[in-house]
């Protein structure tokens, strides 16, 4: 039932994200606790006044060396031609590194520069300077001085400064407790048994760990209703027992929108959308003195408002400045569009090549989590510019250490399963190396090959005239290139069908026959190149295919649209269908090849990648699969003669 009393608002502002920010924290009128905390600790704590040090250190004067100790002013006489003997107790006594020095000694002389006599005498041939080899009070700290200024997060060695200053306890920010409250009908904990509509709640996860990583306390609320009062009271909560308020969804526009409305009700809106995308439907306000984050209910979208909103107040409040992320400039591989009047937020893969960075963007659907998860950096597009084209340079934010992504394999090109496998092998090998992986089609990876902006490129291509795979295509694509065709697997490809082939689908006229709902990869993808010439041998024009024009980007996502249709179908690799419990009708084996420059087979890095695909225990992985058979003992073939 419509609730008649909070009306749909359809509009959202397009507020500047900088100007909303500062807005929110002007209007901030918390004010920090103080937490007394044990020393010991307070590891990662904010101090919250300065600290002077109580004591010294050293609160005496320690001998820097192991030796003896002397009064300086009676060994000026000591010479190579005029030995120097000096008896125990009256004019020397023996210390080590740390001792104190007694009086009236005021020098130490290193043990390695002193001859003993007897157990009572010893002979020296160099004077000693006073105070040398000692370490004065408070050398390391000075009583009274300041040890740390308020606003300072301690770190361990900070731990140990304070203790050799006898400062025990310490004044630490209290950490500001997040409220985070989850809405929606459909949102359920993600133990539940799930049907149709259920969307599992793990926002509130991921935000309660910003929150500790930002030095907050979170506090995470059950699930709440789309239902006006139940999501005031949870408001109202909070503002009683927390310092911040964040609220997952309802601050969009849709047919369920309350959140706005009862912000503004119970206390004060300043902000309904935000100009940047994702993220444009963010509510900020104000409830009892609380500061609240309405933030969207998409993952990338969420993240982002929660980054540009609630980690500046969690920062103020802590008195900390917030932290910047590494920039580093990159050839963009890809032509990247955006809209004038916003800022856009584009999540990309960044991989080091031929000596430059190089990013291609991920997918930019707000909802997408793992285009977050796998990302290497953020391309900020600024309101003023409508795109950049493809192979300009621009500046992204890192997500990832500079040198973790220095030391990655940057894989463009078809597809398939078993590069997640050699990700793994190479992972356990070598822990500081990864794959960066692009599923952007076979014709797409050889482009990037030839533009230098990969290291590997999986190809699977079926020359329609020849019927041979891969080679005519390097010849004519790659040509003039120091390139090498390495020959990888034998997969089959085949018809991906819902669980008992309710179709009967055999063969490309069957998807005609039946009405099926066909699910196409993307253009240049060897799947594609496959399935147009069965069209072709068919007499079949691709009007013809419900769904020819519906494209997917990887064998799996094929076999999850199938797997939510009855009438679905697919074309692609036997272990995709497998991996979801579907059926499968072989079509044809298919040779799966990698592409990559002289200079990268070369490379200790394409070194270490070939003995993996040769090793047994990849080999024996890739077959545990099914519909594979790895190439043993592969011949690399070298086009370069044939394409110079």
């Amino acid at each position: 039932m419509e609730h008649t009393q909070y009306k749909r608002k359809i509009y959202l502002e397009d507020k500047p994200r900088a100007e909303a920010r500062e807005e929110i924290l002007a209007a901030s009128e918390l004010t920090p606790e103080i937490d007394y905390l044990s020393a010991v600790e307070a590891l990662g704590r904010v101090t919250a006044e300065p600290i002077f040090a109580r004591v010294s250190m050293p609160h005496y004067h320690a001998s820097a060396m192991d030796g003896i100790a002397v009064i300086a002013e009676s060994t000026y006489k000591a010479h190579e031609q005029n030995p120097l003997f000096l008896k125990k107790g009256t004019e020397f006594c023996f210390v080590d590194t740390g001792n104190a020095i007694p009086s009236p000694f005021n020098a130490v002389i290193m043990i390695e520069h002193v001859h003993m006599v007897d157990d009572d005498t010893i002979e020296i041939i160099e004077p000693a300077t006073p105070w040398q080899h000692i370490r004065p009070i408070g050398e390391d700290i000075v009583q009274e001085e300041m040890l740390f200024p308020q606003g300072h997060a301690l770190r361990p060695a900070d731990l140990g400064v304070l203790l050799a200053a006898q400062q025990l306890v310490v004044p630490v920010v209290k950490k500001p407790v997040v409220t985070i409250i989850p809405t929606g009908n459909e949102l359920v904990e993600a133990n539940a048994e799930l049907s149709s509509g259920n969307i599992i709640e793990f926002n509130g996860t991921v935000f309660s760990g910003f929150i500790k990583e930002w030095g907050g306390e979170p506090k995470l609320h059950p699930i709440v209703k789309d239902e006006p009062e139940r999501i005031k009271a949870a408001l109202l909560e909070a503002a009683e027992t927390s310092d911040i308020i964040v609220i997952n969804a309802g601050s969009s526009a849709g047919r369920k929108d309350f959140t706005v409305h009862i912000i503004a009700e119970i206390g004060e809106v300043y902000t309904h959308g935000v100009a940047a995308r994702p993220g444009k439907p963010t509510v900020l306000g104000k409830i009892n003195g609380k500061m609240v984050v309405g933030v969207p209910g998409y993952p990338v979208s969420a993240y982002l408002a929660m980054e540009w909103f609630v980690r500046p107040l969690v920062c103020q409040y802590l008195g900390i400045p917030e932290p910047r992320r590494q920039t580093v400039q990159v050839k963009l591989g890809r032509r990247i569009v955006s809209s004038m009047g916003a800022e856009d937020f584009v999540r990309m893969n960044i991989g080091w090549v031929n000596g430059q960075f190089v990013a291609n963007p991920l997918t930019r659907a707000a909802g997408v989590t793992m285009s977050y998860v796998r990302a290497d950096g953020l391309l900020i597009v600024p309101p003023s510019v409508i795109g950049y084209e493809q192979g300009d340079t621009a500046e992204v934010e890192l997500l990832r250490p500079l040198e973790e992504i220095k030391q990655a394999i940057v894989f463009c090109g078809s597809h398939d399963l078993t590069i997640d496998l050699l990700f793994s092998e190479l992972k356990r090998l070598q822990t500081d190396m990864k794959i960066v992986s692009s599923h952007v089609g076979s014709m797409a990876g050889i482009m990037a090959i030839r533009k230098g902006e990969a290291h590997v490129a999986g190809i699977h291509l079926l020359d329609p005239s020849t019927k041979q795979y891969n080679v005519s295509y390097v010849k004519k694509m790659l040509a003039g290139k120091d390139v090498v065709l390495y020959p990888f697997l034998k997969r089959k490809q085949g018809w991906i069908l819902p669980k008992g082939n309710p179709l009967e689908i055999a063969g490309v006229t069957d998807l005609v026959r039946a009405g099926a709902n066909f699910v196409n990869r993307q253009k240049g993808a060897g799947t594609r190149i496959l399935f147009d010439l069965l069209l072709q041998e068919a007499g079949l024009e691709p009007e013809e295919i419900l769904g020819y024009d519906r494209e997917m980007f990887s064998h799996l996502a094929i076999a999850a649209e199938v797997n939510g249709d009855a009438c679905g179908a697919g074309l692609g690799i036997y272990p995709a269908a497998k991996a979801m419990g579907l059926d499968f009708v072989p079509v044809a084996d298919e040779e799966y090849d990698l592409v990559m420059t002289r200079n990268f087979f070369e490379s200790e890095s394409g070194r270490q990648l070939l003995a993996i695909i040769q090793s047994e225990a990849f080999r024996e992985k890739v077959k545990q699969i099914g519909g594979y058979q790895v190439v043993e003992n592969a011949e690399p073939k070298s086009l370069t003669d044939e394409v110079s």
